[in-house]
């Protein structure tokens, strides 16, 4: 009942509540972000679409923490969930500073990650696992992408996609060393088939 309890708090906080971040948001303090409206819709548009990746991933890990019975790996999505959670801050709050919304389909993101992860959860700890190493792989190579697509001159939102990327991949690095299961080829390409579909929707909706 405890973790039940835990896991729908994680989602209501996610979902409704303003998140709060630990840590600083990330800055480039010589740098001066100036935008025209087209760089600003570019720059909403992708940070929408990390932002979304940051719903979900609060819902993976919740969903994972809530399937193991292992204290220690469970101890351990909860660490990684709320490192995320300063990424769904700075996300949100950047959001915010160029006059974006999120997106309207968070609540079905939330569910559909959550779904995905207690699946991962239910077939052992090294599925889980191997489920973060790839997530945080092509969630990885994603933030890069957005780095190339970001307008030049958006210091703000490339400083904390720098951060995410650097975060992304040492949680990668974190699941590959606690024994994660390398997934077949088809896994990957499935995970990265719904992947498509979802930072495709977010960027409009």
């Amino acid at each position: 009942m405890d973790s039940f309890l835990t896991a729908a708090d994680s989602a209501l906080r996610t979902l409704f509540a303003t998140p709060r971040a630990s840590r600083p948001c990330p800055v480039l303090p010589a740098d001066v972000t100036e935008l025209d409206g087209a760089q600003k819709r570019q720059a909403g548009a992708l940070m929408r679409v990390n932002h979304v990746g940051e719903v979900c991933a609060q819902a993976l890990y919740a969903s994972q923490a809530f399937a193991t019975r292992n204290a220690g790996l469970r101890a351990h999505f909860e660490a990684a969930a709320r490192e995320e959670g300063d990424h769904l801050a700075w996300t949100r709050g950047r959001l915010d500073e160029l006059g974006a919304r999120p997106s309207l389909l968070n609540p079905l993101w939330y569910a559909g990650a959550f779904a995905m992860g207690l699946v991962a959860g239910r077939l052992g700890d090294r599925a889980s696992l191997g489920f973060v190493l790839e997530t945080e792989r092509q969630v990885e190579a994603h933030l890069q992408s957005h780095l190339e697509r970001l307008p030049a001159g958006d210091h703000a939102s490339r400083a904390i996609v720098v951060q995410m990327r650097d975060d992304e991949a040492r949680h990668a690095a974190h699941a590959q060393s606690a024994g994660a299961l390398e997934f077949p080829a088809p896994v990957k390409a499935l995970m990265q088939a719904a992947a498509k579909v979802m930072t495709t929707t977010a960027h409009y909706i």
